[in-house]
């Protein structure tokens, strides 16, 4: 028996292997390259930012907690007819024709929804849930049937029963049940 190399394998690897290997590892290094680039340049961004508009730099935690969108509730004009325009579209374009059946008086539904504040807060949930989860780049593929499960079915079960927000509201008639407070609960405001 010859002399075995102990660096040698006893066993062959085919050549293709080697050439897939360093190809890996080519791309991890130009990935990584792109992402520290990307990173930096970012960075100074946010830094040159800063300095134009004569600030230190902010905590990032409050950046991230103003980009979230706010309770539609809680909105004043003119904000909150531009987020109610956006909501409408969405309800009458995608909701109703895709979602919606007939009306009946075990599933009811007011075609002046948004002139009910209980409908308009559950909807506007829904509709950022639909956002969020209908893109593939923040929550994958299964995020349509997550919406469908977590967040339609149950505010539609809110929403469309007999003693729901659209109780009085029949075929023709519309009728809000309800009274709006005229003070705002000191819970629901939001400290400056």
């Amino acid at each position: 028996m010859a002399d075995h190399d102990p660096d040698t394998p006893d066993f062959e690897v085919p050549v293709g292997l080697f050439q897939d290997l360093e190809d890996l590892k080519a791309t991890v290094t130009a990935l990584t390259a792109q992402v520290k680039r990307l990173t930096e340049d970012a960075d100074e961004a946010s830094q040159d930012d800063d300095a134009a508009a004569g600030e230190e730099p902010a905590d990032t935690a409050e950046e991230d907690e103003a980009q979230f969108p706010p309770f539609i509730l809680l909105l004043d004009s003119p904000q909150y007819d531009d987020e109610l325009r956006a909501l409408i579209e969405w309800v009458e374009g995608v909701l109703v024709p895709g979602y919606l059946a007939e009306p009946s008086s075990d599933a009811r539904w007011c075609h002046l929804w948004f002139e009910h504040p209980v409908a308009v807060a559950r909807l506007h949930a829904l509709w950022l849930a639909w956002q969020e989860l209908t893109d593939p780049a923040t929550c994958g593929y299964t995020g349509p049937s997550v919406w469908h499960r977590d967040h339609l079915d149950p505010c539609m079960r809110e929403l469309r029963p007999s003693g729901g927000p659209f109780a009085g509201c029949t075929k023709g008639e519309h009728q809000i049940d309800h009274r709006m407070p005229s003070i705002v609960p000191s819970a629901w405001n939001r400290p400056e």
